[in-house]
């Protein structure tokens, strides 16, 4: 099996344009390939993480990713996916945030001599001349074939601005002169960047004639990612100290049943035979392949050692299976235990699992509060001091945020 048919066996692929060029040039490491991260954050989240295993996928069989940061289109802001406008961001936001999305990277990918290159579309989108760029550019692009890109279609009931309406260009352009500067012959992206990748598919045809040989490929990298990359509190990161390596494989062994096997075959480098085995597991299995999951992407993203450790943490709170020793600790100060105990806000508060008061008692309120396997649902509840007998209580925020925490 070629890495082609390995990316259609792990459902990554939707759409191409030239499937049997690209399967050629994939399957015999002639493919220069990019995909495109917009430095909105300083930290990569697991939304890029479906992008990233893409990435080393294909480097590992021969194929050279060119990582492509977009301190320039940030500055104007992807309409895709979004009801509002982004916000704009700074230079020096933006310029921090690329050297951090870079050091994460690195983890995935090899930028050794001769590897894989990490360029800035910065460097070249800011420098354009307008009136050049519209001459030169812009008249190779249809107004009206690009409002009926879906990318617009379902921001126009909202209001789109004419900045934004310029991103499919600016993201064209990149493909463009990633084609003339480096020789990239092939743009990967997600679902929703269809319309984009085929405009800078169709510039360089124009521009460079119809033997230009220029590929697009899209997968389900965004509509699964996003939906991926978001839970009920915000985004997961991939830097250890916006989501500790405690809450990163929680998120993970939580997923739900009818998703847990698709996660596996997309993100993880097991072997497929391994996993075939796996669709016919069910029950309690599944809890089993759960656990799979959570330690190989715990284990990519932060290492061995840090995978140990969060399993073990978490199978004291799953299975009864582990230790508390690796689990992430916090102190309380031993004069906030009276002879009557601890307030339950008080003591989710000292966990540093909730920032205020109010947020520990909304928690607490509806539910989501739980110390050594004891539900509280009233923030005027008190610890009894003996849970302390044993050196510590495990407290748990919802599902997937878990503290020891001793005196």
């Amino acid at each position: 099996m070629g890495i082609y048919e390995e990316l259609q066996a792990r459902g990554l692929i939707a759409q191409v344009t030239d499937e049997s060029e690209i399967r050629e040039m994939v399957n015999t490491g002639k493919a220069v390939f990019y995909i495109g991260f917009d430095p909105t954050a300083d930290s990569l989240h697991v939304g890029h993480f479906m992008a990233l295993c893409l990435m080393k996928r294909l480097q590992m069989a021969g194929n050279k990713p060119v990582v492509l940061i977009g301190g320039g289109t940030a500055m104007v802001g992807d309409p895709s996916g979004r009801t509002d406008m982004r916000q704009m961001m700074t230079k020096e936001t933006i310029a921090h945030n690329v050297e951090c999305f870079k050091k994460q990277m690195s983890r995935f990918i090899d930028f050794g001599e001769g590897k894989a290159i990490v360029v800035n579309n910065a460097d070249w989108l800011l420098d354009l001349n307008y009136v050049e760029l519209l001459r030169d550019v812009g008249a190779c692009f249809s107004v009206n074939n690009m409002l009926r890109a879906e990318c617009y279609k379902q921001r126009m009931e909202h209001g789109l601005s004419f900045l934004e309406f310029n991103y499919m260009i600016m993201q064209s352009y990149d493909f463009y002169h990633l084609y003339q500067t480096y020789g990239c012959n092939m743009q990967f992206g997600g679902d929703d960047q269809w319309s984009n990748m085929l405009g800078g598919t169709e510039l360089i045809r124009r521009k460079l004639g119809k033997d230009a040989y220029a590929m697009t490929i899209t997968l389900l990298l965004n509509s699964e990612g996003k939906k991926m990359g978001k839970t009920q509190s915000g985004a997961v990161w991939l830097d250890p100290n916006k989501t500790s390596p405690f809450d990163f494989y929680p998120y993970w062994r939580n997923v739900a049943d009818a998703d847990v096997l698709k996660c596996i075959r997309m993100l993880t480098f097991l072997p497929l035979e391994q996993i075939d085995a796996m669709d016919k597991w069910e029950g309690q299995e599944l809890n089993k392949a759960k656990e799979i999951l959570a330690y190989e992407l715990t284990k990519l993203v932060h290492g061995e050692e840090e995978a140990e450790k969060a399993q073990s943490a978490a199978r004291a709170l799953f299975v009864s299976g582990g230790d508390s020793e690796h689990m992430p600790t916090a102190a309380l100060a031993a004069e906030a235990v009276t002879e009557n105990g601890v307030n339950a806000i008080d003591l989710l508060l000292a966990t540093g699992l909730v920032a205020s008061r109010g947020e520990a008692r909304r928690v607490i309120e509806q539910g989501g509060l739980t110390v050594d396997d004891e539900r509280i649902g009233d923030g005027r509840a008190m610890i009894a001091k003996a849970a302390f007998d044993k050196g510590y209580v495990v407290v748990r925020k919802g599902k997937k945020s878990f503290c020891k925490v001793t005196l």
